[in-house]
């Protein structure tokens, strides 16, 4: 089912994004929106999305040009990037993201519109998804996420 709405002067028509975006995180810096989604295995990955109206919406980069790992030269199905998360933190853009059988990943860049910062994993480990960064206000950094059952046999945790 399509749904159409005003929005100020101009008129949409759902679905905004005719391809799949699978687990977008959005955030706003200013009047800027950016959205990131998984890419699985798929290169190149992590796509960013810009709009100025949550409506209209432009691909603009991709942060990962390459995954860290030779066995990702071939297609690995159920594997690679899952669920991103996307913030803007000290004039800085970070990007953490999951791969669920190598561990947690970051790249950082000052514009999503810029070359994005070599994946670094931040921790090695299996069955970890769908991470979040934040930062305390004494300025300490954590990460929260969750587990993939697919992977370690339990679900429904969540680990900081």
């Amino acid at each position: 089912m399509l749904w159409q709405s005003d929005l100020g002067n101009g008129k949409y028509r759902n679905p905004i994004l005719f391809s799949d975006y699978s687990d977008p995180d959005v955030i706003r810096v200013n009047d800027t929106y950016y959205l990131i989604a998984s890419s699985f295995n798929y290169i190149p990955g992590l796509p960013i999305l810009k709009s100025h109206d949550l409506v209209n919406w432009t691909l603009i980069n991709y942060a990962v040009k390459k995954l860290p790992f030779e066995h990702f030269n071939k297609p690995q199905h159920s594997k690679g990037l899952w669920a991103p998360s996307i913030r803007y933190h000290n004039n800085k853009f970070w990007i953490v993201v999951a791969m669920p059988d190598e561990g947690i990943f970051v790249t950082t860049a000052n514009s999503p519109e810029e070359e994005w910062s070599p994946l670094q994993c931040i921790w090695e480990g299996k069955g970890f998804i769908d991470p979040c960064p934040f930062w305390d206000d004494d300025g300490k950094a954590y990460i929260i996420h969750a587990y993939a059952k697919s992977r370690i046999g339990f679900k429904s945790k969540l680990g900081i």
